[in-house]
């Protein structure tokens, strides 16, 4: 599953390996032929793809284009194969550089680089592992490390911790891996970033699908326990509920509670929480519920022993999780009622439910760094290419966007809508956002979302609930919308952070009254002053809304983790706290940078606001500053206990 797996000989005759190239996907596919030949006039300027649109398929590049490019891939892949598939020396820097920038496109990629050479790891090595032994460095000191949560994020951690020979405990409260990839069991639940972005640089797989279902998630999940060789530190079925610092020992006292629900206590040189950001259901405070004669639960805890067949349903909530189970209970309800209180925008992918093509997974297989340079194209394409559309423009005076590339996006989007809604104009007045894009996540949209809202048994209400009485949902016009079951979508308290547990820090300081509850703010949503030892991956202001995977935040984290852990026992030193002036600074920072992007500006509601309205989730900035930032820990912004 790792990058460093060979690939397979292409052994197959033109006519077999024209039939593979029909599922090609050409931007990434002539970077690839000039890496491995070494060709860089393969680079053709007439076939480089452009990024003009978010929907347009293989880069904006036209039918004649596409079909020049695979007759002149058809002609260098014979030449490889009949030459022996011999890959052409390690290219130059400047080689490098051309290809990347070939592919790029727009202003120098020069500072992207070394950001790029790590996350492409065309040598097939494990860029990110950690380059430092426990053993060589503090080989006699006790050192051990609890992990809270076995998502996505804690996997990474605990296995670049592993990698350093560091000790740790891994605690997750579920039976099993995969932290929201396990918890959120719901029909149709799938990634909605597109699958060879959303892994692990250095643990690649095949997908069956462009964007895989939360099965084929926590299926991979599980295969990297099991190869980075981790589920034997992992607890299970054990939840973690406070985390206490002693200033004399300057260890944590961590308890937990175990599946017989005793509770105990071990002792840890430090503590990681991976529990993330969205991990704590929000069900909204609505008169009446507890009165209600039916069924109701909320999607991220399904109820699968409610059988909707036949049953009249109210989905409450229109956001991402809704958009894909909703039309599954439409099929099997016998009525479904749609409450929306925002409409979304849609960006339709008509591969959102599509499998990967045969022809497509061969050339991975068969076509040595393919895999490496789409995943780069994925990378550009949806993260820093996308990202100035969130940018606010001073003196922007257009309605329902905030500057020239947010404006690009708001008619690129309202053309697709209404597009789809063009027989149900009733509909599109209802579905079509006033608000600027990217206020609020977009939804990735296969085109079942608007099929369902124009079935006869399917409402679509817009009236603000009112209450909830025995026999259903009533609205505020007065009308009583009778049901069986209610399916909250409504998304997660995603501002409490770390709830629900309990951190005391120096001098019995509790994080979460520094946080107010809902106000939290860490350094590169890592650390916190006050609290030794103590980091978190996904913390505060680290959630990506346009910068594509958050894989690759988490991976930097972890790097980050790996090498506090690693100056800690460098030093010699006890713990590290970090200094008040650096938090402060940095939190100024996210706070005037989050002040220019859309989502801070819109008025429109959004999980990516606290209750006083400030952005206590999203990354403002690139991608290249938190890869930076994360790189190495510098002592000097710590205090040494």
């Amino acid at each position: 599953m790792t990058l460093a797996r060979p690939v397979d000989p292409i052994d197959v005759d033109d006519y077999t390996l024209r039939r593979h190239l029909e599922d090609a996907h050409i931007p990434s596919l002539l970077p690839t032929l000039a890496h491995i030949t070494g060709d860089l006039s393969l680079l053709r300027e007439d076939l480089r793809a452009q990024f003009a649109s978010l929907m347009q398929p293989q880069g904006g590049l036209g039918p004649q284009q596409i079909e020049e490019a695979k007759i002149l891939a058809l002609e260098v892949l014979g030449h490889f194969r009949d030459g022996g598939c011999k890959v052409a020396p390690y290219p130059s820097r400047a080689a490098l550089r051309q290809i990347v920038q070939y592919m790029a496109g727009g202003p120098s990629i020069d500072d992207y680089m070394p950001m790029m050479d790590e996350e492409l790891a065309l040598t097939g090595d494990d860029r990110r592992a950690p380059a430092w032994r426990k053993v060589e460095v503090a080989p006699e000191r006790e050192f051990k490390v609890a992990l809270i949560g076995a998502g996505m994020s804690g996997i990474v951690t605990a296995y670049r911790l592993r990698q350093a020979g560091v000790a740790i405990v891994v605690f997750e409260k579920n039976r099993d891996i995969g932290g929201t990839w396990y918890e959120n069991t719901y029909p149709g639940c799938r990634v909605d970033i597109a699958n060879h972005y959303y892994s692990y640089s250095f643990a690649q797989r095949d997908w069956p699908q462009w964007h895989s279902t939360q099965v084929e998630l926590e299926r991979y999940f599980s295969e990297c326990v099991e190869e980075f060789g981790i589920r034997p530190d992992i607890q299970f079925s054990t939840e973690v509920l406070s985390a206490v610092f002693d200033d004399q020992t300057a260890n944590w006292t961590v308890t937990v509670r175990r599946p017989d629900g005793k509770e105990e206590t071990q002792e840890f040189q430090a503590v990681v929480s991976a529990l993330g950001q969205l991990n704590q259901p929000f069900v909204p405070d609505i008169e009446g519920q507890s009165s209600f004669s039916g069924t109701a639960f909320h999607s991220a805890r399904w109820n699968h022993d409610v059988n909707l067949e036949s049953k009249r349903v109210a989905v409450i909530g229109t956001g991402c999780s809704a958009v894909q189970f909703a039309p599954i209970v439409a099929a099997q309800a016998a009525h479904l009622t749609v409450f929306q209180r925002t409409p979304n925008w849609m960006r339709p992918d008509p591969n959102y439910h599509g499998d990967v093509p045969e022809g497509f997974q061969w050339l991975l297989r068969h076509v040595p760094h393919y895999r490496q340079w789409y995943r780069f194209y994925l990378f550009w394409s949806t993260a820093e290419t996308f990202r100035p559309a969130a940018d606010v423009e001073p003196g922007w005076d257009r309605p329902g966007s905030v500057g020239p590339a947010n404006e690009a996006v708001r008619q690129m989007l309202t053309e697709a809508m209404a597009a789809q809604y063009e027989d149900r104009p009733d509909l599109l007045d209802k579905v079509l956002p006033g608000y600027p894009p990217i206020s609020k996540r977009l939804i990735v949209d296969g085109g079942h979302w608007g099929a369902m809202l124009k079935q006869d048994d399917v409402d679509l209400v817009t009236e603000t609930i009112s209450r909830i009485v025995p026999e259903g949902v009533v609205t505020s016009d007065g009308v009583v919308h009778p049901v069986d079951v209610i399916i909250y979508g409504t998304g997660f308290q995603a501002s409490r952070f770390l709830t629900p547990v309990r951190v005391i820090g120096r001098d019995g300081v509790d994080l979460h009254e520094i946080w107010h509850d809902d106000d939290a703010r860490a350094y590169l949503g890592l650390t916190v002053p006050g609290f030794p030892n103590f980091l978190m991956i996904y913390g505060p202001n680290t959630n990506l809304v346009v910068s594509g995977s958050i894989t690759l935040f988490s991976e930097c984290a972890a790097n980050y983790v790996a090498d506090y852990v690693h100056k800690v026992l460098g030093a010699g030193v006890r713990a590290l706290d970090l200094r008040p002036e650096i938090h402060s600074e940095f939190n100024r920072r996210i706070d005037e940078a989050n002040e220019r992007m859309v989502w801070a500006v819109s008025r429109v509601n959004s999980w990516y606001k606290n209750s006083q309205g400030r952005s206590t989730q999203n990354w403002p900035f690139a991608l290249l500053e938190y890869w930076r930032l994360t790189r190495n820990v510098d002592p000097s912004q710590y205090e040494a206990i």
